[in-house]
């Protein structure tokens, strides 16, 4: 049973003051880096912060990557910085990646846009698994988490296919791209406009991914009724970097979470961080026998309540 419309409210208003409280006080007393600026690629923002567990055996690690529409962002954003403290004493490791935005790619004529910001989180993920024997981590016990586009972006890397190339003569390339589990705050969870459109009528994001803006003075604004127009031409790019559209049966177990309510069909007061995203990636996970997990204020099945909660039980249980 759908909880009433005023307690729903009032739930969501606690649930968002605790978590704003979390963290502003999880923000002043944050640990530094234990390295900072670790480069795994070329460009400026291809860098990564690392946050080492004191444990006298390999930890879990939290690949951490940051949200802010792949046009800016904070990797030692709030949503990190307010569970990074428990992580560490639950002796699981942290990094957080800096990544090529679409402006980036833009200028650098790479097509689709979204494809800089999804493989450099892919290429760090292959670097940062070189360093696990130095850096005292387990790589198979590894979980991508963010919040909004570092949440799509985590998801598309929990349901693409394995990027490994074994027969590089790169050494980080060979690595593989899998992953244990993966945790998400408010992330869309397709790039698929007439989905968007379906699931929540007044959407607006993501033409920006593909490359689409209004034209006029103001760049990179958005305009969904071109991308909504342009879809079937999108159809290819959209099939390889839409996370709903790379679900299959192998895939890790999934965690997502939201602070409203889903209401399918309906319109929402913010459509780009909406629940109805998670409720329908749940139910098609659910459809193809993948562990999922749903949060929002009343949700029904629920066993976590943040994703902080979720990651340190699912990486810190004894194996079955």
């Amino acid at each position: 049973m759908i909880p009433p419309l005023r307690s729903l409210v009032a739930v969501t208003t606690i649930v968002l003051a605790c978590h704003e409280l979390s963290q502003a006080q999880s923000t002043t007393n944050a640990p530094e880096p234990t390295f900072a600026n670790v480069r795994y690629g070329e460009h400026p923002k291809q860098k990564l912060y690392f946050w080492q567990a004191e444990s006298d055996s390999p930890t879990p690690l939290v690949f951490y990557i940051h949200g802010g529409g792949w046009k800016g962002g904070d990797p030692q954003d709030k949503n990190l910085m307010s569970m990074l403290s428990i992580l560490l004493e639950h002796k699981i490791s942290v990094v957080s990646i800096q990544y090529r935005y679409i402006q980036d790619a833009v200028a650098a004529d790479i097509k689709p846009p979204v494809k800089a910001p999804l493989e450099d989180a892919a290429r760090a993920l292959q670097f940062v698994r070189t360093k696990a024997s130095q850096w005292n981590f387990d790589p198979q016990r590894i979980a991508a988490s963010g919040g909004s586009a570092g949440g799509c972006t985590s998801l598309w890397l929990a349901f693409h296919d394995d990027m490994a190339d074994p027969d590089s003569d790169d050494p980080v390339a060979r690595q593989s791209t899998r992953l244990f589990c993966t945790a998400t705050i408010r992330p869309q969870t397709t790039l698929d406009p007439l989905q968007m459109k379906q699931w929540t009528p007044n959407s607006n994001y993501g033409s920006h991914a593909f490359g689409i803006f209004k034209p006029g003075p103001k760049e990179f604004q958005l305009d969904f009724d071109a991308f909504l127009a342009q879809r079937d031409r999108l159809a290819d790019w959209i099939a390889e970097y839409s996370p709903y559209a790379l679900v299959s049966s192998d895939d890790p177990p999934t965690y997502l979470f939201y602070s409203n309510t889903p209401a399918i069909g309906q319109r929402q007061g913010d459509p780009t961080h909406t629940s109805n995203f998670g409720l329908k990636l749940h139910e098609h996970l659910q459809s193809k026998n993948v562990e999922s997990e749903l949060y929002y204020p009343g949700a029904p099945d629920a066993k976590h309540s943040t994703v902080h909660d979720y990651l340190i039980d699912r990486l810190t249980r004894n194996p079955k």
